[in-house]
């Protein structure tokens, strides 16, 4: 009987010990279990991007600054039309001259001896005219008596025309040389200021018209054209008689009104932009052609555009994107068109609303339909916005 409790109490104990082990192995796997899916749950949430958010600011439309080129309203390269010395010159650089003012002279002694022959050469040509004239006259009154046929009556009239003809052409050749004579005197075209000598006493003379050969260049400076390249999408600015403002860097503080005179109705392919005229009163002569300046056009309409922080944007082969969040914090990536880059913001014309929630420094790789996670500043934020506690 004892044996009989001896082994009852050991079978006990062995179950007992199996039951155990049993417990502690499904203890084991369970927590294993547990500890897999907090670890992918745990690398799940790491794997979703915390973003920063933020909300488009309003930025007023700004008056419309570019560079341009200043330019007098009238330029004449003066060159030299025969061949010579300059004999003297009477204006120097930054002289006022009127038109028909005497700039220089040129001595021309080949042009001179061609006047000579050519007067020469006429005067020949007069006498044997005149005396081809007389003998055309006998003959013609020989004819009358049958003294003389018809035909040498014709030959003789023929010869006097021809004459004439030859007289006509070397008068006009001394013509030709007189007019080249007058070109020895170099004049001022217009009113306005010599911006350039090129020439000195004494200096051989030829004729010419090839860039940098001018003697010398006189600009009407009274009034000046300015010329500027406005890029396309900036040209509903611009309006033909409108006023923009001209400024220069030597005169700082200081602007000047233009008016719009002419648009060149044609984009550049190369750059983008058209090229405007205007025009600008300069009886002050405190502007200066030839340089750079800055015109200013005014906004075109109190319409508010929206602006980014520059980190905001996208920019890949799909063009420039701003990523925002919908409410089930997904990603929805919006194109977008820059208006203009201001270094600090960028100011948008289109592709965003104000109420739109953009991702304030997009990482790498984000694409639409992203889930993201918002990050805790942002959320108090935006609901310090909607008035939330």
């Amino acid at each position: 009987m004892k044996t009989d409790f001896l082994r009852s109490r050991q079978k006990l104990f062995g179950l007992t010990l199996t039951a155990v082990a049993i417990i502690v192995v499904i203890t084991g796997l369970i927590s294993r279990r547990s500890q897999a899916e907090q670890l992918k749950q745990s690398t799940g949430e790491r794997n979703i991007p915390t973003v920063s958010l933020l909300s488009a600011s309003n930025i007023s439309a700004a008056q419309l600054e570019l560079p341009a080129r200043i330019e007098p309203w009238a330029r004449a390269p003066i060159y030299a039309r025969v061949s010579g010395y300059l004999k003297n010159w009477t204006v120097d650089i930054g002289s006022k001259v009127k038109a028909g003012q005497l700039l220089a002279q040129i001595e021309t002694p080949d042009l001179d001896q061609q006047l000579l022959q050519a007067k020469a050469e006429l005067a020949t040509a007069q006498s044997n005219l005149a005396l081809s004239s007389s003998t055309a006259q006998r003959w013609q009154a020989l004819l009358s008596s049958d003294a003389v046929s018809k035909q040498e009556v014709d030959e003789k009239t023929g010869d006097l025309t021809a004459r004439q003809s030859v007289v006509k052409a070397l008068q006009a050749n001394v013509d030709r040389v007189q007019s080249l004579q007058a070109y020895t005197r170099l004049v001022a075209p217009f009113d306005g200021v010599v911006t350039a000598r090129n020439t000195d006493i004494g200096a051989l003379i030829n004729v010419g018209g090839a860039p940098g050969s001018e003697l010398f260049v006189i600009s009407d400076v009274r009034r000046l054209r300015v010329y500027v390249s406005v890029p396309q999408r900036q040209l509903a600015v611009i309006r033909s008689g409108s006023v923009a403002q001209v400024s220069v860097p030597e005169r700082p503080g200081r602007s000047y009104a233009a008016k719009v005179e002419s648009l060149a109705q044609a984009i550049s392919p190369g750059s983008g932009t058209m090229l405007i005229q205007l025009s600008v009163n300069n009886e002050s002569g405190e502007l200066l052609p030839g340089g750079f300046a800055t015109v200013s056009f005014a906004a075109a309409s109190s319409v508010e555009n929206v602006s980014v922080p520059p980190g905001a944007l996208m920019i890949g082969k799909n063009g420039v994107q701003v990523a925002t969040v919908n409410s089930d914090n997904r990603v929805v990536l919006k194109q977008v068109t820059v208006a203009r880059d201001m270094g600090n913001v960028i100011e948008l014309a289109a592709g965003i609303d104000r109420k739109d929630r953009i991702v304030e420094s997009p990482p790498d790789g984000l694409a639409n339909g992203d889930l993201v996670r918002i990050a805790a500043s942002s959320q108090n934020h935006q609901n310090t916005q909607k008035g939330t506690p």
